[in-house]
């Protein structure tokens, strides 16, 4: 139970972290964040595509109408396949961010590494004399 409380409270720090350096950097984030302290969501909005709809020609109408899929970034009561690809697209974000700024992501199983490196860089005197 502790440790599941651990994680939780590490992933709030997380991504109230990658939205925050977003708009600093005036980043708009490819999965966006809807925060909402324990209870947040990640919006990706590739998975509310239909695969049969990709045949057929991009009209604006249809990807206007398109709702992106949610995916909680908490466990609790939560399939934990679903919550690790939220944890995936925020690590999606955070590389996204590294990418922004010139520096290289430590890839995709690597969050709290990603997310250290990127605020480093951020907080660096080589990035803030820029």
């Amino acid at each position: 139970m502790k440790m599941i409380i651990f994680q939780e409270k590490n992933t709030q720090r997380r991504k109230r972290d990658v939205s925050l350096i977003a708009s600093y950097l005036q980043v708009p984030l490819r999965y966006p964040l809807r925060l909402g302290g324990s209870r947040s969501y990640i919006n990706d909005h590739a998975s509310s595509i239909d695969p049969a709809s990709s045949d057929l020609s991009l009209d604006t109408t249809l990807s206007a109408n398109v709702k992106p899929a949610e995916f909680s970034l908490f466990l609790e009561g939560q399939d934990t396949t679903r919550a690790a690809y939220a944890v995936f697209l925020l690590n999606k974000d955070i590389e996204q961010l590294l990418n922004f700024i010139g520096v290289k992501s430590l890839g995709p199983r690597h969050v709290l590494a990603n997310l250290k490196k990127l605020l480093r860089s951020v907080q660096s005197s080589e990035y803030k004399d820029t």
